[in-house]
């Protein structure tokens, strides 16, 4: 079966600096990151398509997403990022969907998870962004965490006609109680214009000693409200490494599934990105 990652990075320090990689226990991926790192790994894990994420804000990051994304046969849609507050969203996203590469840029993600105010999603200048991320037919990737998921509800439910997709089943912390976070999001999984990406979990768990076993509650919870249709695999290469490499990610993801049938595993390995993101 061949897979999708519907989630994964690359960075180049030279060119800037990632803000969020502040402190000494990200020392182990403070380098650069770049499609030809991950090739080698995607393809021994029978990966053929990817969804490139943005990770910081600027648009220039997107530009430049988009043209790695032209530029290789691996990448098949960019998830990037623009001002949502900003009075010019919907030319800034007409901007970048003109783009020769414009064809690959498949949604728009911001760092919501970081925004000190948890209800950041319901600022009507936000709200007004939405509307022309939705009016542009792109999708909008929520990254959040728990306090952030009732704003989550209330903004998918105030925009049917927008795709959202949960970025790390938003980041709940392996160990700890599932609760409020379960309930919060059987609630936004309740919503029909709502997937998740069953990624970012190693990373939520110990880095050193986790095991599948500690993933597989929240992984049911996730499968069990969203169903397998509404549910992809994303690596979250190369944060990922910091808790595994590329390989156990795969390997756990499949682990992780054993239960569901072959078409339902299908889903969440390649059909549900694909047809999330309009990939081709």
């Amino acid at each position: 079966m061949s897979r999708v990652d519907a989630h994964h990075h690359v960075w180049d320090l030279t060119v800037r600096e990632q803000s969020w990689m502040v402190g000494p226990e990200l020392d182990p991926i403070r380098r650069n990151y770049g499609i030809d790192d991950l090739a080698p790994l995607a393809g021994a894990a029978e990966v053929t398509a990817t969804v490139l994420v943005q990770t910081v804000g600027l648009v220039e990051e997107t530009v430049e997403f988009l043209e790695v994304a032209a530029s290789n046969g691996l990448v098949a849609g960019v998830v990037g990022w623009v001002d949502l507050t900003a009075d010019d969203v919907a030319t800034a996203l007409s901007g970048l969907l003109a783009r020769p590469d414009g064809l690959y840029l498949k949604g728009i993600r911001h760092q919501v998870h970081d925004e000190p105010d948890v209800d950041w999603l319901l600022r009507p200048e936000v709200q007004r962004g939405l509307a022309a991320v939705a009016d542009a037919g792109l999708v909008y990737d929520l990254l959040t965490k728990t306090p952030h998921l009732p704003a989550a509800i209330s903004t998918a439910r105030a925009f049917p006609q927008l795709t959202f997709v949960v970025d790390h089943i938003s980041k709940p912390v392996i160990g700890e109680p599932l609760e409020p976070w379960a309930s919060q999001l059987r609630e936004l999984a309740a919503q029909p214009n709502v997937t998740c990406k069953l990624s970012g979990m190693v990373t939520e768990a110990s880095w050193t000693d986790w095991k599948p076993a500690d993933l597989q509650p929240y992984a049911d919870v996730v499968l069990d409200a969203f169903g397998p249709d509404r549910v992809m695999f994303g690596s979250d290469w190369p944060v990922c490494l910091l808790a595994a490499s590329y390989a156990q990610v795969v390997d756990t993801a499949e682990t992780l599934t054993a239960r569901l049938s072959p078409a339902e595993r299908e889903a969440v390995f390649s059909t549900t990105a694909t047809r999330t993101y309009k990939l081709s």
